[in-house]
């Protein structure tokens, strides 16, 4: 079967191997769609700070039932599924209080193990998410990073009737902002550098934006809230300027949720962070409930996909589709890998 390997930053190649076997308790999955994420991005330029080269890569995926292990049950060839990317221990703190998204030696697929860039991939049946029959593979490919704005919004308290700010419009800021539209905030604005990803989000539903270099944030939160401002905001962006702005801008005893990976470590005012009583989170990935959230909300049409889907390119293309990210910059979303 084909699968892809990124040797080391820059070169990707294809391989033809075995395909793999279906043992006890695993589910065969033929991939028909991969998202390629800004991690992905990250690993391909050398730049993500834990992938472990060559590897294979594809953490966000679709595609149909092939067969099951012996054992498997719930689970039936010929129906359209997912699977959360992670393995974990089982044993550390974490994941013995059921925070295994956070696991000690948490590996992810596609950076410290293989990854579904393959036509066949055999996964832990524990991991597979049934999707409905009606989903498309690009939707079934996206319930990844919708997985990441569910939990990051369930991070940061209770959303119903509160104003927030997403920085940064990219396709986790832009499903970040439909979360929080989902879990009940009055308000939702959304910012960014480029025309084109604050489009997509007004085509989304997030039709509040700010272009962030014609606008300062607190411009836009006076224009947008009111005097009443916003006491959360999701940082989706990954560098120092975005999280001087959130705080700077946010209401005292805010909450400044941190999605963005920063490929620099940051310098931030904590004099202000103390001083103001904000709160500052993290949050990794997502869990299992995080998966079937986003599943549901796709399903009923709370998060829209389509405008999100940006381009289409062959397996065999597989290096192209990283140089067309690279092309396009600030002017696409998502790209998909076809099998």
């Amino acid at each position: 079967m084909r699968q892809a390997v990124l040797k080391k930053p820059g070169v990707i190649e294809l391989a033809d191997v075995d395909p793999p076997t279906c043992g006890p308790g695993q589910v065969l999955l033929r991939i028909k769609r991969i998202g390629v994420c800004g991690s992905d991005v990250h690993a391909y330029h050398g730049r993500h700070p834990f992938a472990h080269y060559p590897l294979i890569p594809g953490h966000e995926f679709s595609g149909v039932v092939e067969a099951v292990g012996e054992g498997v049950t719930g689970i039936e060839p010929g129906i359209k599924a997912t699977a959360t990317p992670q393995k974990v221990c089982g044993r550390c703190g974490p994941c013995r209080r059921g925070d295994y998204n956070i696991c000690d030696v948490l590996k992810v697929f596609g950076f410290q193990t293989a990854g579904a860039a393959c036509e066949l991939f055999a996964v832990d049946a524990r991991k597979v998410v049934p999707l409905p029959d009606s989903f498309t593979f690009e939707q079934g490919a996206l319930v990844e990073p919708a997985s990441v704005g569910a939990h990051s919004t369930s991070r940061g308290g209770e959303l119903t009737g509160r104003n927030v700010v997403v920085l940064g419009a990219g396709p986790i800021g832009n499903l970040v902002a439909q979360a929080c539209r989902c879990r009940g905030a009055a308000k939702v604005l959304i910012t960014d550098l480029s025309d084109f990803r604050l489009d997509v989000a007004a085509r989304c539903g997030t039709g509040l934006t700010l272009r962030a270099n014609r606008e300062s944030l607190a411009d836009a939160s006076r224009r947008v809230f009111g005097e009443e401002g916003f006491d959360i905001a999701f940082e989706c962006v990954g560098i120092e300027a975005t999280m001087e702005q959130a705080i700077a801008a946010i209401q005292k005893g805010g909450t400044i949720v941190v999605l963005g990976v920063f490929g620099e470590r940051p310098r931030i005012d904590m004099a202000v962070m103390g001083d103001h009583e904000l709160s500052l989170i993290g949050s990794l990935m997502y869990k299992r409930e995080d998966y079937l959230q986003a599943v549901r909300w796709i399903d009923e049409g709370s998060i829209i996909t389509e405008p999100l889907e940006s381009r289409h390119f062959p397996f065999e293309q597989y290096l192209d589709a990283y140089k067309f990210i690279d092309a396009q910059g600030d002017r696409t979303m998502k790209v998909f890998i076809d099998l």
